[in-house]
């Protein structure tokens, strides 16, 4: 982990400002979803993307019963159902 020297303070409601700087390097716009982590004392923030259920591919998704399901997998589970 690299430490940016940043530091902020968090408001009355629990909240923290990311820094421009910081968005920009991980391509965070306004609204985006963040993913949080635990690590021992540490809190690590992921952009999310969504992803497969099944083999967390991000491309070709489809949603089944509030489930994201790639082409890929879906095929297969298709297939595996029809035999």
């Amino acid at each position: 982990m690299k430490n940016t020297g940043i530091t902020r303070k968090v408001d009355e409601l629990g909240r923290i400002v990311l820094p421009i700087e910081i968005r920009r390097r991980l391509s965070v716009a306004e609204h985006d979803a963040l993913e949080i982590y635990v690590d021992g004392d540490s809190c690590i923030l992921k952009k999310y993307l969504p992803s497969c259920i099944f083999c967390h591919s991000t491309k070709d998704l489809s949603e089944f019963k509030e489930k994201l399901v790639c082409k890929k997998c879906a095929t297969a589970l298709k297939n595996g159902l029809n035999k």
